[in-house]
């Protein structure tokens, strides 16, 4: 069975290709290499012993995707991840959050659409609540006004594969997940941004290898225990499971709705200095790092509640906080002694 992932070489997206071909998958990944690496294909390769289908491409451009699906009409589902992810950069550039965030997702809904097999798993985001009003957040939880474009462009997201939904033979689910951190155990693959971090923990790992002279903490007047922003981190390699499991749901037609939503947490949320805590603790490094002001479309607080999909997909976060900065420590070294 095909599938499509696009944004494949990417963080989540290259974990997940890993986990649909331990099922047996055939996977054809799209990735334009604006955020990621094509030696990632050879990190699959080693720890599947095959590599995925790698098509470079620009989802923006209509034509090329149109030609993708043609060519690629035996497809089960795509996976889409392919999308620019970063809070900060949305607030400074929102043209481009619109245009590649919005844009790509409606070209391949028009060409799913026409596809006998049609299912969809869309990588949402828990910056969709907003500043949820209620710890941990439930899925039924109000849409807030969204902090960020970023944020915008998942509720958008949303909303355009509920609408055409209804209209099309499209089943999907949407996936809302909070903090992704980690790495594959045998730290093969991993997150590898390009530039300078925009998430907390390859700052953390950087700054611990030396690459980063100190580490910012965005703010210590929050309304927390320690004056920092709390998340909910999870392991990647947990995420990427729960995407496999989404798409088997409908593949197997065990979905009771055209869309569903579940939530991907750990269901604790830690801030940002216990975070900091727990790498010095398993790393054995002591952190440089300052207290800088706010950073504008951050949130206080967000944290899973993670029962249904516990009880209706069958799927729990197995790593705890340790075990998943261990994981990002191991390949940070790693990819260090590369380069």
């Amino acid at each position: 069975m095909k599938v499509v992932v696009t944004g494949g070489l990417g963080f989540i997206g290259s974990h997940t290709v890993v986990e649909l071909q331990n099922e047996g998958f055939e996977v054809v990944v799209i990735d334009n290499l604006s955020n990621a690496d094509e030696k990632v294909l050879d990190g699959i390769f080693n720890i599947t012993g095959k590599k995925p289908l790698f098509e470079k491409m620009d989802l923006r451009d209509k034509r090329s995707v149109q030609s993708f699906f043609k060519k690629h009409d035996d497809v089960v589902g795509v996976i889409h991840f392919a999308a620019s992810k970063a809070v900060g950069e949305s607030v400074e550039n929102p043209l481009l959050y619109y245009e590649n965030n919005i844009n790509t997702l409606v070209y391949i809904l028009q060409e799913l659409k026409e596809l006998p097999k049609a299912n969809f798993i869309f990588s949402s985001s828990c910056t969709v609540y907003g500043q949820a009003e209620k710890m941990p957040i439930t899925e039924d939880a109000s849409i807030q006004v969204a902090m960020s474009p970023y944020g915008n462009t998942k509720q958008i997201g949303e909303e355009i594969i509920t609408d055409v939904a209804k209209v099309t033979n499209i089943n999907s689910i949407l996936l809302r997940y909070f903090n992704p951190i980690g790495s594959h155990p045998t730290a093969e693959i991993g997150e590898l941004p390009l530039g300078i971090p925009q998430n907390l923990v390859p700052y953390i790992t950087q700054t611990a290898i030396g690459m980063r002279e100190k580490l910012s903490v965005y703010g210590n007047d929050y309304p927390t225990p320690d004056g920092t922003a709390i998340r909910d981190y999870i392991h990647v390699v947990d995420l990427a499971k729960a995407h496999v499991i989404a798409l088997q749901r409908l593949l197997n037609k065990k979905n009771l709705e055209k869309v569903e939503i579940f939530n991907l947490g750990t269901g604790t949320g830690s801030s940002v200095l216990e975070v900091i805590t727990a790498f010095e603790k398993v790393s054995g490094q002591k952190l440089n790092y300052q207290i800088v002001g706010r950073r504008e479309g951050d949130v206080i607080a967000a944290y899973a509640n993670t029962n249904k999909a516990n009880t209706i997909l069958g799927w729990k976060a197995q790593s705890n906080l340790e075990d998943s900065l261990a994981s990002a420590w191991k390949w940070e070294q790693k990819i260090r002694r590369q380069s």
